[in-house]
């Protein structure tokens, strides 16, 4: 009976049918990645106390002069659809470039998750998880890694006028992984 089985042309389409939903289910899902962290530890900027103004719409030639970096807005990561701790920060460098700094990251890793600046507030709670995508935002990369310190170049000319927060997005799914307000610094 067995054998007669393993002839049908039914059953091969059968295992055919199961091989492909469980490759396309491995890929979707990468559930590997639950278990699995990336750890980066790149080199942060050291900043001045001094508070520096927030930023607006700015090209090189119109960022203020500066003897060295500074901070211009920070704030505490939130959790979303998955536990997150750790802190974001705008920092000015002495060239009159921002960038946005992560300092001690620690979530879950998974699939297609993206940095964004966004004008959208933050929640906590399922009131917050898919609030990101609803209004302006600036993808900056994706996240390099779960865990650690992390630096994300933000482009020449960004308007950062009602950009209030920074989430770590899945693209993938819709949801934040976890966000951070973001308030001037000083």
């Amino acid at each position: 009976m067995s054998i007669r089985l393993l002839r049908a042309p039914l059953t091969w389409v059968a295992v055919a049918v199961l091989a492909a939903g469980a490759a396309t289910g491995l890929y979707w899902f990468q559930p590997w990645k639950l278990v699995t962290d990336t750890e980066v530890h790149e080199e942060l900027t050291a900043v001045s106390a001094e508070p520096a103004p927030p930023p607006a719409a700015t090209t090189p030639a119109a960022a203020p002069a500066s003897t060295g970096p500074v901070l211009v807005s920070r704030g505490d990561f939130v959790s979303h659809e998955h536990e997150t701790r750790g802190a974001a920060r705008i920092v000015r460098t002495a060239d009159g470039r921002h960038r946005l700094e992560l300092v001690g990251l620690d979530t879950s890793n998974g699939p297609d998750l993206q940095v964004w600046l966004t004008d959208q507030p933050v929640r906590t709670g399922p009131s917050g998880w898919h609030v990101f995508d609803d209004g302006r935002h600036v993808a900056l990369g994706p996240l390099k890694g779960n865990r650690g310190d992390q630096a994300y170049d933000i482009p020449a000319g960004t308007d950062f006028s009602g950009l209030t927060s920074v989430s770590i997005w899945c693209e993938r799914f819709a949801v934040s992984f976890g966000a951070a307000a973001l308030t001037a610094a000083g």
